[in-house]
């Protein structure tokens, strides 16, 4: 269970506001990215099972509650509310592994307004978390070209949490197994590894080094770069030739130098032996770019592993995901801020089609019916789950998988498009935005 005190404070603070001046109908929050990172032509919604399981689970334990008490900033009303909480309202989502674009909601949450407000923090904690790392773990799958990518970045990641979830989002991303145990067995991932430059660098000798960790392990993986690439590659074809057919190494991994070079070397030194089967794995430092770089060079690779730049999202490490309030009861809201702008009322998103390619997304009020394909779906009702709303994931990352194929190839490129993906806005909402603007600037006049 997520420790309720995992909020922040000011969450709290307005929620006894809430209380006291009894403002406890029923409210509307959308939680969407402002705009798209520089680098990126659209995001893969991810998040949404553990945003799902926060809002059944969430209570607040004696404990808890005895050290909010403690604080002596909060009312006996507001405790006793907490002590009683469970969510009981609806929400909208797109499924997990749907592209997105700019200011396309997520997530919608309708509920009595203090119960939307509480859960502000973790929802948009967990879907930024896993929506960032699933946009960026696709751009690493389509660089590789229907090669398989392990992750292997679990131990740059920053903190245990986001070692498992990212592991998971990579995985409905398409990323095809993690080194990581705990996000394997908690999420049914395959898992994949090899061995690290201390194994060898232990043993006096690398063939020595190979020759143990075969006899063990016979159909790994060996790490041929510590010392020299091309020389541990020879010892791998020497210890073919003396095990004969009891040898089953599956490939050779390069982690260092020039990886371009290095594996045309290496595959004319496997195959010449007639190891054509040992596959080349490659790994070090490798993002997106450096993997369309390496395959621009017809480089023999045949599956990489991708750490920290994939792990932390090392270009575009933040979304600007926001939680806003959209309605109160019964009329839209927004804010005048500079740069944030805000359409009020509950949102679906039209996907619009041509031959199975998507063309535009309209962005409108939630009960409109237009051309295209409807994204967002109810996934909770009063409180409890609804059938289907959680698949099997297998079932997301095949779902992720036929998504992205509907793009346009140039949304899929790893380059800025131009133009960017067209996301408009329909009549209706565009007058409804425009009308609580006015009634807004009407009562600042008056005031």
């Amino acid at each position: 269970m997520v420790p309720a005190l995992l909020t922040d404070l000011y969450e709290l603070t307005m929620v006894d506001a809430y209380l006291a001046e009894g403002l406890h109908e029923e409210a509307a929050f959308s939680l969407f990215v402002r705009r798209l990172p520089a680098h990126r032509n659209y995001l893969l919604a991810c998040g949404l099972e553990q945003a799902l399981t926060y809002l059944e689970t969430l209570r607040f334990s004696p404990g808890e509650l005895a050290w909010l008490e403690s604080l002596g900033r909060f009312s006996r009303r507001l405790l006793d509310w907490l002590e009683h909480f469970h969510f009981t309202g609806d929400v909208h989502a797109v499924p997990e592994g749907t592209p997105v674009f700019g200011q396309e909601p997520l997530l919608e949450v309708v509920a009595p307004l203090p119960e939307a407000q509480l859960v502000e923090t973790y929802l948009i904690n967990q879907v930024h978390l896993q929506t960032l790392a699933a946009s960026k773990a696709a751009r690493v799958v389509e660089a590789a070209r229907d090669r398989p990518v392990v992750d292997f970045g679990v131990r740059r990641m920053h903190g245990e949490d986001a070692g498992l979830k990212v592991a998971r989002a990579a995985y409905v991303a398409g990323v095809s197994a993690t080194s990581n145990l705990q996000a394997a067995q908690r999420y049914g991932i395959p898992v994949s590894g090899t061995l690290a430059h201390s194994y060898i660098q232990a043993h006096d000798d690398e063939l020595a080094a190979f020759r143990a960790y075969v006899h063990r392990f016979p159909d790994t993986t060996l790490l041929v770069d510590t010392y020299d690439t091309l020389e541990g590659v020879r010892k791998v074809v020497a210890l073919a030739r003396e095990l004969g057919p009891d040898f089953h190494v599956q490939a050779v991994r390069l982690d260092s130098g020039d990886l371009a070079s290095l594996s045309h070397q290496s595959r004319a030194l496997l195959d010449a032996a007639g190891l054509q089967h040992v596959r080349i794995f490659a790994s070090g430092g490798l993002d997106e770019d450096e993997v369309a770089r390496l395959l621009s060079h017809q480089a023999p690779i045949d599956a990489f592993g991708v750490g920290t730049a994939m792990g932390v999202s090392e270009d575009a490490p933040a979304l600007d995901m926001a939680y806003k309030l959209v309605e109160y009861a019964g009329r839209g809201r927004l804010k005048l801020s500079t740069g944030k702008v805000l359409l009020p009322g509950r949102k679906q998103v039209f996907r619009e089609e041509q031959d199975g390619v998507a063309r535009r997304d309209v962005l409108a009020c939630h009960d409109e019916v237009l051309p295209g394909r409807p994204l967002l779906r109810r996934v909770m009702h009063a409180g409890l789950r609804q059938e289907g709303a959680s698949p099997p994931l297998t079932a997301l990352r095949a779902h992720a998988r036929e998504e992205l194929a509907r793009l346009p190839r140039e949304m899929r490129r790893l380059e800025p498009a131009r133009p960017p993906y067209p996301v408009d806005v329909s009549p209706a909402l565009s007058a409804s935005q425009a009308q609580v603007v006015a009634r807004l600037r009407e009562r600042l006049e008056a005031h």
